[in-house]
């Protein structure tokens, strides 16, 4: 059946309803990946917005759970040009269309996202509504609506483990909306990772004696996560590493006395360039932000050590306060490129100091 994409400033799409029925609104952005549609789907840090998948043809290799990064979906809507309704994979356990549909995430295929992405990388992210009827959507509801309080939404309630099978370093992980190959990565490398609620305090995390602290990724405005920011400060005086990805790596800024902003249009994708100021060499990254870290910040206490090539936005802060570094970008990828999955081993390289 039909079904419509209205945005905030009353442009229409007309497209064919799949997934889940209903209307939704949300936060319209863009993703440049041309693989790696599940762990979109499954990526907290989209809480709040509706992604448009700009490569032409998604579901072609079906739903794969082992691929998942949480078990929650991330975005309240999805977009593409067309989903494939017979996929061809050995791992593949179902197809997009029943997925979405068992989770009531409602989705529109026939959309013309090469027009849909142009808008957006000229307006920045706009409010979108998916509807079976474009003319009761209020335009002035659509405008107000604001991404708030999705941290706390999307983070674990309970603190959980995971063991590592030759343990060699505790770490605690703050959970922002933490993708599940984060902690993989860290339980590869022998870390025994303590997942913790977002509002955690300073003094139950040290009581956990970590011997490093991650960061995780998350959703929305750092700015409004006052709480954690006023932690991390307590915690930078511990003297415990830490490591901060994507939020974790705003957080930690903000936690240093820096600003942030917001990308026109936002880096999202696994085809993302960013640049080591140290030593020039360039790498390929996933990325899935549209706020961003102002270089005006940096100082004699924070380096900038990475930037991306395209508009040299801050991609990552090395400190010398405090045994502490972070990137805006995912080194776990998944999916993506496997370039800067040495930052791990840097982390694990502070630790052992």
């Amino acid at each position: 059946m039909k079904g419509y994409l209205v945005l905030e400033n009353g442009k229409v799409f007309e497209g064919k309803r799949f997934g889940a029925m209903g209307d939704v609104i949300a936060e319209l952005v863009f993703t440049t990946g041309m693989t790696g549609y599940l762990e979109t789907l499954t990526d907290k840090s989209y809480a709040g917005q509706m992604v448009v998948q700009t490569f032409p043809l998604i579901g072609n290799y079906g739903v794969i759970p082992s691929d998942f990064e949480s078990d929650k979906i991330g975005p309240g809507g999805y977009i593409v040009k067309e989903w494939c309704q017979i996929p061809s994979n050995f791992r593949s356990e179902g197809n997009l269309d029943t997925f979405l549909l068992d989770r009531g995430i409602p989705a529109l295929s026939g959309i013309d996202t090469r027009a849909l992405t142009k808008l957006i990388r000229d307006a920045g992210a706009l409010n979108a509504c998916i509807t079976d009827d474009p003319d009761k959507v209020d335009l002035a509801a659509l405008k107000a609506y604001r991404i708030t309080g999705k941290v706390a939404q999307v983070s674990t309630k309970q603190a959980y483990t995971v063991q590592a099978e030759q343990e060699k370093y505790n770490v605690v992980l703050l959970d922002y909306g933490v993708k599940a190959s984060i902690i993989k990565e860290l339980v590869k490398r022998g870390c025994t990772v303590t997942v913790l609620p977002h509002d955690t305090t300073a003094v139950d995390i040290l009581a956990k004696k970590p011997d490093g602290i991650l960061l995780s990724n998350g959703p929305g405005d750092p700015t409004e996560n006052v709480v954690a920011i006023a932690t991390i400060k307590e915690l930078l005086g511990a003297g415990v590493p830490i490591f901060g990805i994507c939020i974790g790596h705003q957080l930690l800024a903000l936690a240093n006395g820096f600003e942030t902003g917001i990308l026109n249009g936002g880096h999202r994708g696994s085809n993302q360039p960013v640049r080591n100021t140290e030593t020039g060499k360039v790498y390929i990254t996933s990325q899935g932000h549209q706020y961003v870290v102002l270089r005006e910040g940096a100082s004699d206490n924070a380096t900038i050590f990475f930037e991306h090539v395209n508009d040299q936005s801050c991609e990552g802060i090395r400190y010398a306060n405090a045994p502490a570094f972070s990137v805006q970008f995912h080194p776990e990828a998944s999916a993506g490129p496997l370039d800067t999955q040495f930052l791990f081993d840097d982390f694990i390289k502070m630790m052992e100091g």
